[in-house]
């Protein structure tokens, strides 16, 4: 197991210095933490990537992942209540599927069993609960499949069983190398505090048009051509028409969540999606658009309607942003 360890450190750094998602090579994360956890959690990140060579913000992208899936029993949350991290592997991948202790801790008998758990902090002990054993175990089931970038996907891939993850984690590590820090939950209002603007609670409102179904958001109403920004940290997944939101931007951000802006006039001039976007940035301007093929325009009064829809494993679900609108508004006026 120890000489198994070696192999993978050595070849792990080797590779490191290839890897496309290592934009944070060379450079050092940024001091902008203030939350003394985040910056212990970053600390945990540095130390395993100065061990296996695997990018820090890599790391960061996949503990992220797995905080946002909220898939943990409460028991399991009140155990990992001192954690710092959210890697969380099921018992039975852990100490092996017929292995009759599914809280094993040896790593020997795991390992009889066939679980990928792993002692990563030398103490002899395998504990799934431990930060540094279940990162490094994460990093090791990586490491099977090779130790590219392209590698590393396909190991993802074969943990989760899912496009969506993959696609998610490949985000979220591109965030974290471009702002170089792990604090990244500002959210902003999406409407310029000097732009006049009223909206009030819509969400589950029926709809009739394109047949029966519910308002999945707020509509926040202001003037043609109001600039809408971006609500959060996050990448451009969809830019373009459809036919109920008209021209449309869909932002997945550092939560998780999907943010979707619609019956825009037009969009920022050269937004495509695989950008990335930061709070209070211009991502389009107020229409009212949608409703009919592409370029329908005026079947209702100029408003963005803006909806949230939360990923947990499956497909995307919405929720009501209402409340959350009312306190990035709250915190814009006092700014």
């Amino acid at each position: 197991m120890r000489v198994f360890r070696l192999i993978i450190q050595i070849s792990l750094c080797v590779v490191a210095a290839i890897s496309p998602l290592e934009s944070a090579a060379g450079i050092a994360p940024s001091a902008k933490e203030q939350d003394p956890v985040l910056q212990e959690r970053l600390q945990v990140f540095l130390r395993l990537e100065s061990m296996y060579g695997i990018p820090w913000n890599y790391l960061a992208a996949i503990d992220q992942y797995e905080r946002t899936m909220k898939i943990r029993r409460k028991k399991q949350e009140q155990e990992n209540v001192s954690r710092l991290t959210a890697v969380d592997i099921p018992s039975d991948r852990w100490a092996g599927a017929f292995n009759p202790d599914a809280e094993d801790t040896n790593p020997v008998s795991i390992q009889f069993f066939q679980g990928i758990g792993m002692d990563g902090d030398g103490d002899g002990v395998a504990d799934r609960h431990n930060d540094l054993d279940a990162l490094t175990t994460f990093i090791h089931y990586l490491s099977q499949y090779g130790f590219s970038h392209e590698d590393w996907q396909i190991g993802l891939w074969s943990y989760y069983q899912r496009d969506r993850s993959v696609k998610t984690i490949r985000q979220f590590a591109q965030v974290y190398a471009k702002y170089q820090h792990l604090d990244l939950d500002e959210r902003h209002f999406p409407i310029p505090a000097r732009y006049d603007y009223s909206y009030r609670s819509t969400w589950g409102a029926p709809r009739g048009w394109g047949g029966r179904r519910i308002h999945e958001g707020t509509d926040i109403f202001a003037s043609h051509g109001t600039p809408v920004l971006s609500t959060a940290y996050g990448v451009i997944e969809v830019i373009g028409w459809n036919r109920f939101g008209g021209w449309r931007i869909g932002m997945r951000d550092m939560g998780n969540v999907y943010h979707y802006f619609a019956h825009l006039s037009s969009f920022k001039k050269g937004l495509k999606p695989g950008d990335i976007v930061e709070p209070g940035e211009v991502l389009g301007y107020i229409g009212s658009s949608g409703y009919g093929k592409p370029g329908t325009s005026g079947k209702f009064p100029p408003h963005l309607h803006y909806g949230m829809y939360r990923e947990t494993g499956g497909a995307d679900w919405s929720f009501d942003p209402y409340p959350y609108l009312r306190r990035w508004e709250r915190q814009k006026k006092r700014q």
